[in-house]
């Protein structure tokens, strides 16, 4: 493979870091306090649940998240900090590649009205898949300082 200024596995570190920082901005930007205490991430995914035009959505929400909002609320962002951390950092990477390909999966499924967050998730499902097939953690990476992988 030829490449320009850095090698393969170096770009695709550099996709794997670039992917973390993106799931790093996404948990930055949230109003914890907001999500924490007055509900308001989950309320929101809530009214986009209740008219979505899919009944398994409609369904999925009521029976995973809004019996447990409080609990949902920490999941989703705590999950975002760690997918940005492990990302960034390369540790566990395989996991978090997944992990965010599943979380970005989810968002998209809710969100299939809105062409901003379809072109988000989207994207960022798309450099989970390259990160994960090119194998993203061999280079710049716990994983491979650790011999994890």
């Amino acid at each position: 493979m030829d490449t320009i200024w850095l090698t393969g596995a170096e770009w695709l570190a550099v996709l794997r870091i670039g992917l973390g920082l993106w799931w790093l901005e996404s948990w930055r930007h949230k109003d914890r306090k907001a999500w924490f205490e007055r509900g308001t991430g989950i309320a929101w995914a809530a009214g986009i649940a209740v008219e979505h035009r899919w009944s398994a959505v409609r369904s999925g929400f009521e029976a995973a998240v809004a019996p447990r909002p409080r609990v949902m609320a920490y999941v989703v962002v705590y999950a975002e900090l760690a997918l940005g951390l492990g990302l960034i950092t390369g540790f566990l990477t395989p996991v978090a590649l997944a992990g965010g390909l599943l979380l970005n999966a989810l968002y998209f499924t809710l969100m299939i009205h809105d062409v901003a967050e379809q072109g988000q998730n989207s994207m960022m499902a798309l450099m989970s898949v390259v990160a994960l097939f090119g194998m993203s953690w061999q280079t710049w990476s716990l994983d491979s300082a650790l011999g994890l992988l």
